[in-house]
């Protein structure tokens, strides 16, 4: 009785922030409605994920997710690590560096994006194309659709690397020296130590960052927001934006829920994927089993 009086209020919030919002979103997408005027009761059926699924926009949503995926995993991340790896080495200024790297990170979506609004400015008035204009080089950068998503995962990487490069760094610092100077003893170069010790151990901390990415990619909205709008005709687009754009400005209510319960949905199956197939087994690999 007394764990269940302290959980009360937990779970109280829990139910009027987080479960009521989700369900009153899957009631919605079945209807066609602006929002206003109280529940909506034009219902139909599965008429606004007809609609979404035949979309040419929700589709380019999702090509830009995929895109924001794996150029995290294959670029943001990698370098994280290499960074990481490079800051646990006894160097002058270690401290100041990791403050430095982790800095952009602790800055605000809105700030981020306001920032390189201006540096990465298609003109001769940003700072980036000034800066490239002593060797002749410019850049249209967030204002065409060719170079809009490389641009703004730039933008990405800057604001989150610091955070994956913390995640490993901890990792690292977890792994014992003893294990390391074994290895080093027995003979194994220092990429042969890296390849079969300290990548290996690792390995949950790598899988812990990749899942954090994959979710933000998904839910990416902030800084794609404020930078372009999903502008250069719907390039830069993703879910969250289209949902944005159809609920808010459009006003169809019912069509919006359609695309968030679509990105819950998403989210979802990773994240019960993630956990059958990769959170479990790095639990039972951490349980000593007597």
């Amino acid at each position: 009785m007394t764990v269940t009086l302290f959980l009360l209020p937990a779970l109280v919030l829990f139910g009027l922030l987080v479960l009521a919002p989700i369900l009153l979103a899957f009631y919605t997408s079945f209807f066609k409605w602006n929002g206003l005027g109280g529940l909506p009761t034009d219902f139909v059926g599965l008429d606004n994920f007809t609609r979404l699924f035949s979309d040419d926009v929700f589709h380019g949503d999702l090509r830009n997710g995929a895109v924001i995926i794996v150029l995290s995993l294959v670029v943001q991340l990698p370098l994280s690590l290499a960074i990481a790896l490079l800051l646990n080495q006894p160097i002058r200024g270690r401290a100041l560096y990791r403050l430095l790297f982790f800095a952009p990170y602790v800055l605000s979506e809105a700030i981020t994006a306001v920032l390189f609004t201006m540096i990465l400015a298609p003109d001769e008035s940003g700072l980036a194309n000034q800066i490239l204009g002593v060797i002749g080089v410019s850049s249209t950068w967030f204002a065409d659709s060719s170079t809009v998503m490389l641009s703004l995962f730039l933008v990405m990487t800057w604001k989150y690397f610091g955070f994956h490069t913390i995640l490993y760094l901890a990792g690292r610092q977890g792994i014992p020296k003893e294990l390391t100077e074994a290895a080093q003893i027995d003979g194994g170069t220092s990429w042969q130590v890296f390849r079969h010790v300290t990548l290996p151990l690792l390995g949950p901390t790598i899988r812990i960052s990749a899942f954090l990415s994959v979710i933000g990619a998904i839910q990416l909205f902030d800084l794609v927001w404020i930078i372009t709008g999903g502008g250069p005709g719907h390039s830069s687009e993703t879910m969250a934006v289209t949902m944005m754009h159809f609920g808010f400005e459009r006003l169809q209510v019912g069509y919006a829920s359609a695309i968030s319960v679509v990105m819950f949905a998403i989210s979802l199956v990773f994240a019960l994927w993630y956990q059958r197939f990769v959170l479990r087994r790095d639990l039972e690999g951490a349980t000593v089993r007597r």
